[in-house]
Protein backbone atom coordinates (compact mmCIF):
# COMPACT_ATOMS: atom_id res chain seq x y z
CA UNK A 1 0.00 0.00 0.00
CA UNK A 2 1.59 3.15 -1.16
CA UNK A 3 1.73 6.43 1.35
CA UNK A 4 -1.70 8.11 0.02
CA UNK A 5 -3.42 5.26 1.04
CA UNK A 6 -1.73 4.30 4.49
CA UNK A 7 -3.14 8.12 4.81
CA UNK A 8 -6.64 7.38 3.55
CA UNK A 9 -7.12 4.36 5.58
CA UNK A 10 -5.68 6.05 9.06
CA UNK A 11 -8.70 9.13 7.98
CA UNK A 12 -11.20 6.28 7.93
CA UNK A 13 -10.17 4.94 11.52
CA UNK A 14 -10.36 8.30 13.01
CA UNK A 15 -13.87 9.71 14.28
CA UNK A 16 -13.62 13.30 11.77
CA UNK A 17 -15.05 11.59 8.85
CA UNK A 18 -17.75 10.23 10.90
CA UNK A 19 -18.36 13.22 12.42
CA UNK A 20 -22.15 14.99 11.56
CA UNK A 21 -23.72 18.48 12.06
CA UNK A 22 -25.83 16.77 14.50
CA UNK A 23 -22.62 15.71 16.49
CA UNK A 24 -21.17 19.22 16.13
CA UNK A 25 -24.57 20.91 17.34
CA UNK A 26 -24.16 18.69 20.46
CA UNK A 27 -20.84 18.99 21.15
CA UNK A 28 -21.47 23.10 20.85
CA UNK A 29 -24.81 22.29 23.33
CA UNK A 30 -22.39 20.48 25.73
CA UNK A 31 -20.15 23.53 25.65
CA UNK A 32 -22.66 25.94 26.05
CA UNK A 33 -23.59 24.23 29.56
CA UNK A 34 -19.76 24.03 30.42
CA UNK A 35 -19.74 27.58 30.01
CA UNK A 36 -23.10 28.18 32.03
CA UNK A 37 -21.27 26.29 34.71
CA UNK A 38 -18.33 28.35 34.99
CA UNK A 39 -18.87 32.32 33.72
CA UNK A 40 -22.39 31.99 35.29
CA UNK A 41 -22.19 29.38 38.09
CA UNK A 42 -25.33 27.86 36.69
CA UNK A 43 -25.45 24.31 39.12
CA UNK A 44 -21.37 24.12 38.09
CA UNK A 45 -21.42 21.23 40.50
CA UNK A 46 -23.92 19.38 37.79
CA UNK A 47 -23.91 21.04 34.68
CA UNK A 48 -20.08 20.61 33.86
CA UNK A 49 -19.96 17.05 34.01
CA UNK A 50 -23.33 16.77 31.58
CA UNK A 51 -21.75 18.87 29.36
CA UNK A 52 -18.45 16.90 29.06
CA UNK A 53 -20.53 13.92 28.73
CA UNK A 54 -22.55 14.98 26.04
CA UNK A 55 -19.69 15.94 24.21
CA UNK A 56 -18.21 12.61 25.01
CA UNK A 57 -20.93 10.70 23.67
CA UNK A 58 -20.70 12.66 20.45
CA UNK A 59 -17.21 12.26 19.72
CA UNK A 60 -18.01 9.08 17.04
CA UNK A 61 -16.02 5.71 17.17
CA UNK A 62 -14.74 6.00 20.56
CA UNK A 63 -16.84 2.91 21.75
CA UNK A 64 -17.93 4.45 24.94
CA UNK A 65 -21.29 3.38 24.67
CA UNK A 66 -20.67 0.27 23.69
CA UNK A 67 -21.47 -2.67 26.33
CA UNK A 68 -17.95 -2.51 27.48
CA UNK A 69 -17.79 1.00 27.16
CA UNK A 70 -16.93 3.42 30.06
CA UNK A 71 -20.20 5.67 29.58
CA UNK A 72 -22.19 2.24 29.61
CA UNK A 73 -20.79 1.07 33.15
CA UNK A 74 -21.21 4.85 34.39
CA UNK A 75 -24.92 4.71 33.99
CA UNK A 76 -25.30 1.44 35.12
CA UNK A 77 -25.47 3.86 38.30
CA UNK A 78 -28.35 5.22 37.06
CA UNK A 79 -30.23 2.71 35.41
CA UNK A 80 -29.98 0.32 38.40
CA UNK A 81 -31.32 3.22 40.66
CA UNK A 82 -27.99 3.37 42.47
CA UNK A 83 -27.08 6.96 41.90
CA UNK A 84 -30.18 9.52 42.85
CA UNK A 85 -30.76 7.75 46.32
CA UNK A 86 -26.99 8.34 46.86
CA UNK A 87 -27.54 11.91 46.27
CA UNK A 88 -30.18 11.86 48.66
CA UNK A 89 -28.53 10.80 51.14
CA UNK A 90 -25.67 13.46 50.93
CA UNK A 91 -28.92 15.87 50.68
CA UNK A 92 -29.83 14.25 53.80
CA UNK A 93 -26.76 14.71 55.60
CA UNK A 94 -27.00 18.64 54.64
CA UNK A 95 -30.54 19.10 55.31
CA UNK A 96 -31.66 20.98 58.71
CA UNK A 97 -35.28 20.10 59.06
CA UNK A 98 -35.50 22.50 62.24
CA UNK A 99 -37.51 25.39 60.12
CA UNK A 100 -40.00 22.47 58.72
CA UNK A 101 -40.69 21.20 62.32
CA UNK A 102 -40.81 24.38 64.26
CA UNK A 103 -43.51 25.23 61.81
CA UNK A 104 -45.27 22.10 60.66
CA UNK A 105 -47.84 23.97 58.98
CA UNK A 106 -45.48 24.71 56.07
CA UNK A 107 -45.24 21.13 55.44
CA UNK A 108 -48.45 22.04 52.63
CA UNK A 109 -46.97 24.82 50.98
CA UNK A 110 -44.22 21.82 49.92
CA UNK A 111 -47.14 19.66 49.10
CA UNK A 112 -48.77 22.44 47.35
CA UNK A 113 -46.32 23.23 45.23
CA UNK A 114 -46.19 19.57 43.90
CA UNK A 115 -49.59 20.59 41.74
CA UNK A 116 -47.45 22.13 39.29
CA UNK A 117 -46.17 18.25 38.66
CA UNK A 118 -49.83 16.92 38.38
CA UNK A 119 -51.11 19.76 36.70
CA UNK A 120 -48.20 19.80 33.70
CA UNK A 121 -48.88 15.47 33.76
CA UNK A 122 -52.28 16.57 32.27
CA UNK A 123 -51.26 19.00 29.77
CA UNK A 124 -48.18 16.26 28.37
CA UNK A 125 -50.91 13.66 28.24
CA UNK A 126 -53.32 15.87 26.31
CA UNK A 127 -50.02 16.69 23.85
CA UNK A 128 -49.84 12.69 23.12
CA UNK A 129 -47.56 11.67 25.76
CA UNK A 130 -48.19 8.51 26.89
CA UNK A 131 -48.41 8.29 30.84
CA UNK A 132 -44.80 7.05 31.62
CA UNK A 133 -43.07 10.17 29.22
CA UNK A 134 -45.87 12.33 30.67
CA UNK A 135 -44.82 11.65 34.18
CA UNK A 136 -41.11 11.95 33.65
CA UNK A 137 -41.76 15.42 31.86
CA UNK A 138 -43.85 16.49 34.71
CA UNK A 139 -41.51 15.61 37.53
CA UNK A 140 -39.27 18.41 36.31
CA UNK A 141 -41.95 21.20 38.41
CA UNK A 142 -40.20 19.46 41.21
CA UNK A 143 -37.06 20.75 40.79
CA UNK A 144 -35.33 18.16 41.54
CA UNK A 145 -32.74 16.67 39.72
CA UNK A 146 -31.74 13.71 41.10
CA UNK A 147 -35.56 12.79 41.40
CA UNK A 148 -36.48 14.24 37.86
CA UNK A 149 -33.23 11.49 37.43
CA UNK A 150 -34.36 8.48 39.22
CA UNK A 151 -38.05 8.47 38.06
CA UNK A 152 -37.23 8.90 33.57
CA UNK A 153 -34.92 5.99 34.32
CA UNK A 154 -37.18 3.81 35.44
CA UNK A 155 -40.19 5.42 32.96
CA UNK A 156 -39.18 6.95 30.41
CA UNK A 157 -35.12 5.61 29.44
CA UNK A 158 -34.87 7.66 26.20
CA UNK A 159 -36.07 11.32 27.57
CA UNK A 160 -33.42 11.20 30.38
CA UNK A 161 -31.04 13.88 28.63
CA UNK A 162 -33.83 16.82 28.12
CA UNK A 163 -35.61 15.95 31.23
CA UNK A 164 -32.37 16.46 33.25
CA UNK A 165 -31.13 19.31 31.34
CA UNK A 166 -34.30 20.53 31.86
CA UNK A 167 -34.52 19.95 35.32
CA UNK A 168 -30.87 21.15 36.22
CA UNK A 169 -31.64 24.60 34.32
CA UNK A 170 -34.58 26.04 35.71
CA UNK A 171 -33.21 24.92 39.08
CA UNK A 172 -30.46 27.19 38.31
CA UNK A 173 -32.54 29.76 37.10
CA UNK A 174 -34.84 30.05 40.16
CA UNK A 175 -33.73 33.70 40.56
CA UNK A 176 -34.76 34.57 37.36
CA UNK A 177 -37.98 32.62 37.11
CA UNK A 178 -39.76 32.91 40.34
CA UNK A 179 -39.29 36.86 41.53
CA UNK A 180 -41.93 37.78 38.97
CA UNK A 181 -44.36 35.09 39.65
CA UNK A 182 -44.26 35.96 43.22
CA UNK A 183 -44.60 39.75 42.39
CA UNK A 184 -47.62 38.75 39.93
CA UNK A 185 -49.50 37.18 42.63
CA UNK A 186 -48.83 39.27 45.74
CA UNK A 187 -49.13 42.60 46.68
CA UNK A 188 -46.69 45.04 47.89
CA UNK A 189 -48.06 44.83 51.68
CA UNK A 190 -48.23 41.39 51.30
CA UNK A 191 -44.70 41.17 50.72
CA UNK A 192 -44.23 43.39 53.50
CA UNK A 193 -45.48 40.93 56.10
CA UNK A 194 -42.52 40.24 58.61
CA UNK A 195 -42.97 36.59 60.68
CA UNK A 196 -42.33 35.47 63.78
CA UNK A 197 -38.96 34.03 64.60
CA UNK A 198 -38.51 29.95 64.29
CA UNK A 199 -38.40 28.13 67.24
CA UNK A 200 -35.85 26.08 68.25
CA UNK A 201 -36.56 22.08 68.45
CA UNK A 202 -35.58 19.79 70.37
CA UNK A 203 -32.89 17.22 69.83
CA UNK A 204 -35.42 14.28 70.58
CA UNK A 205 -37.94 15.49 67.65
CA UNK A 206 -34.99 15.90 65.34
CA UNK A 207 -33.59 12.33 65.45
CA UNK A 208 -37.57 10.99 65.64
CA UNK A 209 -38.29 12.78 62.26
CA UNK A 210 -36.04 11.26 59.99
CA UNK A 211 -37.18 7.69 61.46
CA UNK A 212 -40.84 8.26 61.61
CA UNK A 213 -41.00 10.02 58.25
CA UNK A 214 -39.53 7.04 56.52
CA UNK A 215 -41.91 4.47 57.65
CA UNK A 216 -45.02 6.23 56.77
CA UNK A 217 -43.62 7.08 53.23
CA UNK A 218 -42.85 3.61 52.83
CA UNK A 219 -46.16 2.38 53.71
CA UNK A 220 -47.88 5.17 52.25
CA UNK A 221 -46.25 5.39 48.78
CA UNK A 222 -43.61 2.24 48.62
CA UNK A 223 -42.22 3.52 45.81
CA UNK A 224 -40.95 6.49 47.41
CA UNK A 225 -38.90 4.53 49.43
CA UNK A 226 -35.32 4.22 47.91
CA UNK A 227 -35.11 8.25 47.65
CA UNK A 228 -37.27 9.42 51.16
CA UNK A 229 -35.19 6.19 52.98
CA UNK A 230 -31.35 7.07 51.47
CA UNK A 231 -32.80 11.35 52.66
CA UNK A 232 -33.85 10.57 56.10
CA UNK A 233 -31.09 8.12 56.63
CA UNK A 234 -28.62 11.03 55.68
CA UNK A 235 -30.47 13.34 57.98
CA UNK A 236 -30.20 10.62 60.84
CA UNK A 237 -26.75 10.97 60.17
CA UNK A 238 -26.73 14.04 60.80
CA UNK A 239 -28.81 14.88 64.09
CA UNK A 240 -28.09 12.04 66.10
CA UNK A 241 -24.77 13.33 67.19
CA UNK A 242 -22.77 9.84 67.21
CA UNK A 243 -22.00 9.39 63.62
CA UNK A 244 -20.04 12.69 62.85
CA UNK A 245 -17.74 10.66 60.48
CA UNK A 246 -20.59 9.23 58.18
CA UNK A 247 -22.53 12.53 58.11
CA UNK A 248 -19.08 14.04 56.56
CA UNK A 249 -18.56 11.39 53.95
CA UNK A 250 -22.05 11.49 53.46
CA UNK A 251 -21.53 15.58 52.86
CA UNK A 252 -18.64 15.57 50.92
CA UNK A 253 -16.75 12.62 49.57
CA UNK A 254 -19.77 10.37 48.92
CA UNK A 255 -22.01 13.02 47.32
CA UNK A 256 -19.21 14.86 45.73
CA UNK A 257 -18.04 11.23 44.22
CA UNK A 258 -21.51 10.32 42.93
CA UNK A 259 -22.11 13.37 41.52
CA UNK A 260 -19.51 13.04 39.03
CA UNK A 261 -20.66 9.98 37.50
CA UNK A 262 -24.08 11.04 37.79
CA UNK A 263 -23.51 14.19 36.08
CA UNK A 264 -21.43 12.13 33.27
CA UNK A 265 -23.80 9.57 33.09
CA UNK A 266 -26.37 11.71 32.23
CA UNK A 267 -24.68 13.85 29.53
CA UNK A 268 -24.19 9.90 27.63
CA UNK A 269 -27.75 10.44 27.15
CA UNK A 270 -27.54 12.92 24.94
CA UNK A 271 -26.64 11.76 21.75
CA UNK A 272 -28.13 13.58 19.01
CA UNK A 273 -30.24 11.15 17.81
CA UNK A 274 -31.80 11.09 21.41
CA UNK A 275 -31.71 14.84 21.98
CA UNK A 276 -32.01 16.58 18.64
CA UNK A 277 -35.88 16.24 18.44
CA UNK A 278 -38.73 18.60 18.04
CA UNK A 279 -40.11 16.94 21.30
CA UNK A 280 -36.93 18.21 22.96
CA UNK A 281 -38.61 21.54 22.44
CA UNK A 282 -41.94 20.67 23.95
CA UNK A 283 -40.49 18.82 26.78
CA UNK A 284 -38.38 21.77 27.67
CA UNK A 285 -41.28 24.13 27.72
CA UNK A 286 -43.37 21.60 29.92
CA UNK A 287 -40.80 21.72 32.68
CA UNK A 288 -41.05 25.74 32.22
CA UNK A 289 -44.57 25.66 32.76
CA UNK A 290 -44.74 22.62 35.66
CA UNK A 291 -41.65 24.94 37.17
CA UNK A 292 -44.05 27.92 37.22
CA UNK A 293 -47.06 26.74 38.18
CA UNK A 294 -45.75 24.56 41.04
CA UNK A 295 -44.10 28.59 42.18
CA UNK A 296 -47.80 29.71 41.31
CA UNK A 297 -49.85 27.31 43.50
CA UNK A 298 -47.35 27.38 46.63
CA UNK A 299 -47.71 31.02 46.42
CA UNK A 300 -51.65 31.04 45.95
CA UNK A 301 -51.70 28.47 49.30
CA UNK A 302 -48.98 30.92 51.02
CA UNK A 303 -52.09 33.55 50.53
CA UNK A 304 -55.24 31.21 51.49
CA UNK A 305 -52.60 30.40 55.22
CA UNK A 306 -52.25 34.04 55.42
CA UNK A 307 -55.96 34.60 55.67
CA UNK A 308 -56.29 32.06 57.99
CA UNK A 309 -53.35 33.11 60.49
CA UNK A 310 -54.82 36.55 60.53
CA UNK A 311 -51.93 38.33 58.22
CA UNK A 312 -49.20 36.47 60.14
CA UNK A 313 -48.09 34.34 57.31
CA UNK A 314 -45.91 35.79 54.31
CA UNK A 315 -47.64 34.52 50.82
CA UNK A 316 -44.23 34.82 49.42
CA UNK A 317 -42.94 31.26 51.37
CA UNK A 318 -45.19 29.18 49.04
CA UNK A 319 -42.31 30.33 46.73
CA UNK A 320 -40.19 28.11 48.27
CA UNK A 321 -42.33 24.62 48.76
CA UNK A 322 -40.45 23.83 45.28
CA UNK A 323 -37.32 21.53 45.84
CA UNK A 324 -34.65 23.83 44.71
CA UNK A 325 -32.60 23.70 48.11
CA UNK A 326 -31.40 26.36 49.06
CA UNK A 327 -31.92 28.61 46.12
CA UNK A 328 -35.87 29.10 46.39
CA UNK A 329 -36.16 30.04 50.15
CA UNK A 330 -32.58 32.75 49.26
CA UNK A 331 -35.20 34.14 46.91
CA UNK A 332 -37.89 34.72 48.84
CA UNK A 333 -35.26 36.55 51.30
CA UNK A 334 -34.56 38.67 48.84
CA UNK A 335 -37.57 39.66 46.96
CA UNK A 336 -38.70 40.08 51.11
CA UNK A 337 -35.52 42.69 51.48
CA UNK A 338 -36.09 43.98 48.01
CA UNK A 339 -39.63 45.55 50.21
CA UNK A 340 -38.25 46.25 53.72
CA UNK A 341 -34.58 45.29 54.55
CA UNK A 342 -35.27 44.47 57.58
CA UNK A 343 -37.52 41.63 56.77
CA UNK A 344 -35.93 38.69 57.36
CA UNK A 345 -38.16 35.37 55.64
CA UNK A 346 -34.73 33.16 55.49
CA UNK A 347 -35.84 30.30 57.53
CA UNK A 348 -39.44 30.76 57.58
CA UNK A 349 -38.43 29.82 53.51
CA UNK A 350 -36.53 27.24 54.41
CA UNK A 351 -39.32 25.26 56.15
CA UNK A 352 -41.43 24.64 52.46
CA UNK A 353 -38.41 24.58 50.78
CA UNK A 354 -37.09 21.29 52.51
CA UNK A 355 -40.93 19.88 52.50
CA UNK A 356 -40.57 20.10 48.79
CA UNK A 357 -37.42 17.93 48.95
CA UNK A 358 -39.76 15.48 50.48
CA UNK A 359 -42.89 16.52 48.33
CA UNK A 360 -41.18 16.02 44.86
CA UNK A 361 -39.77 11.99 46.30
CA UNK A 362 -42.96 11.41 47.20
CA UNK A 363 -44.52 12.72 44.23
CA UNK A 364 -41.98 10.45 42.22
CA UNK A 365 -43.76 7.52 44.01
CA UNK A 366 -46.92 8.19 43.42
CA UNK A 367 -46.08 8.88 39.59
CA UNK A 368 -44.09 5.53 39.94
CA UNK A 369 -47.17 3.50 41.09
CA UNK A 370 -49.39 4.90 38.75
CA UNK A 371 -47.48 3.94 35.91
CA UNK A 372 -47.33 0.14 37.04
Amino acid sequence: MNIFGLILSFLHSTGIIALTWQNLVMIGIGGLLIYLGIAKQYEPLLLIPIGFGAILVNLPLTGLLEDNGLLHYFYFGIKSGIFPPLIFLGVGALTDFGPLLAKPSTFLLGAAAQFGIFGTLLGARALGFDFPEAASIAIIGGADGPTAIYLTSRLADELLGPVAVAAYSYMALVPIIQPPIIRLLTTRAERRIVMAEIKPVSKKVKILFPILTMIASALLVPASTPLIGMLMLGNLFRECGVTERLSRTAQNELINIVTIFLGVAVGSKMSADQFLTSRTIIIILLGLAAFSLGTATGVMLGKLMKVLSGGKVNPMIGAAGVSAVPMSARVVQKVGQQEDPGNFLLMNAMGPNVAGVIGSAVAAGVLLALAR
